[in-house]
């Protein structure tokens, strides 16, 4: 049975159409990707999910039904903006966080010490949350949002302020989680980190779904819409070329929807400049789709 699943939902703010007619399931041991360009509506769409706003249309079930308060126990939510009260010292913070959550001090207590050491902050939980760094205060906040062992975990933008050093232990702990049959839904920017944990996304575009479904099989249909090439020249200006990267020397073309890879080809060919040493069709990362289905979209409006 799904964790969490969205039928048809739509929210309108005004004449704003927030949210309209999105759907999607996240089921136990999966990591989920939300994602979307900026405004798109993924923070709507989150805030429905855990009943802060009400859909106008459309219903949400979690843990099989409506959210109930016993249901919110078991929920950890982890904003993008930072919520803790940052003239409190960390500890009695985080202690009084957990037991608005249903755990009783002792239990909060040990569980806390745990994470604090885990997290590298036992040293630091009698500052106050402002005089910690950005990377602590990340890293305090998701204590706080796994503290009192939620069985379904919605975060948003999780490895914003993190060194590589911490990416990892989170990287880390949200592959313990799932594996422990935790349900666990990320929204992120960063697509690399997506690829690395989600096994099923959905893409959520100017409030309205336009990828869901397994990663893999995602990659497999846009197979086609990039280009790897080595060589010299001019590579800017290309005809079905929405974006041009440079990774490790070589020149990484992301291509429009439908977008016919030999056109690329004569296109250089026929330039003077140019010199192709290597041409060949490339995997699609997350980041490569991403970028075609919202340029494409903007392109049709």
């Amino acid at each position: 049975m799904a964790t969490v699943t969205v039928s048809h939902i739509s929210k309108s703010f005004g004449d704003l159409k927030a949210v309209n007619d999105v759907s999607f399931e996240v089921f136990p041991g999966e990591v989920f990707g939300l994602l979307g360009p900026n405004g798109a509506g993924k923070t709507t769409t989150i805030r429905m999910v855990l009943d802060i706003f009400r859909p106008d249309k459309g219903e949400v079930a979690v843990f099989g039904g409506k959210l109930s308060e016993g249901k919110k126990d078991r929920i950890g939510y982890m904003p993008e903006e930072r919520g803790l009260y940052k003239d409190l010292k960390l500890e009695p913070t985080l202690l009084f966080l957990a037991t608005l959550k249903g755990l009783d001090e002792k239990t909060a207590r040990a569980r806390l010490e745990e994470w604090l050491k885990r997290f590298d902050l036992y040293d630091h939980r009698h500052k106050k949350v402002q005089d910690l760094s950005k990377g602590m205060q990340q890293k305090a906040q998701i204590i706080s949002t796994l503290l009192h062992d939620p069985d379904l975990l919605v975060i948003d933008e999780p490895f914003a302020g993190l060194d590589p050093v911490n990416t990892r232990l989170v990287k880390d702990i949200i592959e313990e989680l799932r594996q422990a049959g935790k349900t666990i839904i990320m929204s992120t920017h960063q697509m690399y980190q997506v690829e690395a944990l989600c096994t099923r996304i959905v893409l959520i575009n100017k409030g309205h779904t336009v990828l869901y479904g397994e990663v893999d099989k995602i990659k497999r249909d846009f197979a086609g819409n990039a280009l790897e090439l080595v060589g010299q020249g001019n590579f800017a200006d290309l005809p079905g070329v929405l974006e041009v990267q440079r990774r490790n020397g070589r020149m990484h073309l992301v291509l429009a929807s439908g977008t016919d890879p030999q056109e690329v080809l004569r296109a250089l060919v026929a330039r003077d400049d140019v010199k192709l040493e290597r041409f060949e069709v490339a995997e699609p990362t997350l980041e490569d789709i991403f970028v075609t289905v919202v340029q494409q979209e903007h392109g049709d409006a």
